[in-house]
């Protein structure tokens, strides 16, 4: 079962002005939707939320709503954050059945930087996507997608295929897509033209 759970009150009041009110009683407000029953307003505990949010595993993980006796999978869809202080304003929840499948973008990450063949040649890394979306199980959602760049040389396109996604889970869409490139930086190529010049 999920890690997080997350105890949450039933809203009266929807709209800017009862969410301005939650938030003044030192809840975050937030929407739950999704799956065959209607749209639900609800509130949590700011310290509450704040505390799930910053263990890294709420946004885009499967967690437990938990409201009196009951308890409900769910996915944190988004969170709204205020420009200025970063504090969290609003929350979307998204309902699934623990072994769902459902489509979600899941962030990619790169290790071995510093024993990339390109990029100690002076090579740059172009990131094409950052996330990408995955369908899969809701229980079994990666936390990220890592690749290695420690044999990738200037020239290498790095697409899905490289990537070993666990069992279950496939991107969503249909296509070996690009995710990143290894390009020859200006000053690489600036280095390759003065010695070629030097030469003829």
């Amino acid at each position: 079962m999920a890690e997080i759970i997350l105890n949450v009150e039933i809203r009266d009041r929807a709209g800017t002005g009862g969410s301005r009110e939650t938030r003044r009683q030192g809840k975050i407000p937030g929407v739950l939707y999704g799956g065959a029953k209607a749209p639900v307003n609800i509130a949590v505990k700011g310290n509450e939320f704040r505390k799930a949010l910053f263990t890294g595993k709420l946004l885009g993980h499967l967690v437990t709503l938990q409201h009196g006796d009951e308890k409900q999978s769910v996915i944190a869809k988004a969170v709204q954050f205020h420009p200025v202080t970063d504090e969290p304003l609003h929350f979307d929840l998204y309902r699934v059945g623990e072994h769902q499948l459902i489509k979600i973008e899941v962030p990619v990450h790169f290790k071995n930087h510093e024993t990339s063949v390109g990029l100690k040649k002076g090579g740059t890394l172009e990131v094409i996507r950052h996330t990408v979306e995955l369908a899969c199980p809701a229980d079994k959602i990666p936390e990220e997608l890592v690749i290695d760049l420690a044999s990738h040389d200037i020239g290498d396109v790095i697409r899905i295929s490289e990537i070993k996604l666990p069992e279950g889970v496939r991107p969503a869409m249909d296509r070996d897509f690009v995710i990143a490139n290894l390009k020859a930086s200006a000053a690489s190529q600036s280095n390759e033209g003065d010695t070629t010049t030097a030469e003829a």
